[in-house]
């Protein structure tokens, strides 16, 4: 059976998604340019299986990728590196808030308004997702534990949708999430 275009370009998203995250948690800058194959390729697999939630998600990780990757490039002079630090007990709060009442109204609208399939799974990994990927923009060592969350639930959608890779990539992830929380904290020591 030969591979269908779909499945060739889920697989080049899925290698440069793991390069991606793995050099994320070896605080590498060069993670940046995978991490926007990635998500690239990933606007179009998302659109094909009608996860509406993820396409509009990818689309502003190109923004995202964009940021992390000049944020990281911009330290302060006499820095090797962009620091890691950690959120307040106030931003915490503030950004579960905000994710929590950001998937409920995402996943209403999506219910409502398009034939979207699992919209409210689909709307916390895509509010969950924004949030880390912010925090990981700006070297937050808390985006680690949103990431674990989105990954367990991530994994299971697309196991339901069929896309046996993806979900594969997000048991790497969530690997990978585990190793960069750990090694993060490490580095702020």
């Amino acid at each position: 059976m030969e591979p269908t275009v779909l499945q060739i370009i889920e697989f080049i998203a899925v290698v440069s998604g793991m390069t991606h995250v793995y050099l994320l948690t070896r605080e590498k800058i060069i993670a940046w340019p995978f991490g926007l194959l990635s998500v690239g390729l990933y606007i179009f697999i998302f659109a094909e299986s009608r996860l509406y939630s993820d396409m509009i998600l990818h689309a502003i990780y190109v923004i995202l990728n964009i940021y992390g990757w000049w944020n990281w490039a911009n330290k302060g002079p006499e820095e090797d590196q962009l620091p890691v630090t950690r959120l307040t007990r106030t931003e915490a709060a503030a950004w579960s808030g905000f994710i929590l009442v950001g998937f409920i109204v995402w996943g209403s609208v999506m219910k409502a308004n398009t034939n979207a399939d699992f919209p409210y799974p689909d709307a916390f990994t895509t509010v969950a997702s924004l949030v880390a990927q912010f925090l990981l923009a700006r070297k937050k060592l808390d985006n680690w534990i949103i990431w674990i969350i989105v990954d367990v639930v991530a994994i299971n959608i697309y196991m339901l949708k069929g896309l046996y890779l993806t979900s594969g990539l997000y048991a790497v992830y969530l690997f990978l999430c585990i190793k960069g929380l750990r090694d993060w904290r490490r580095s702020m020591d």
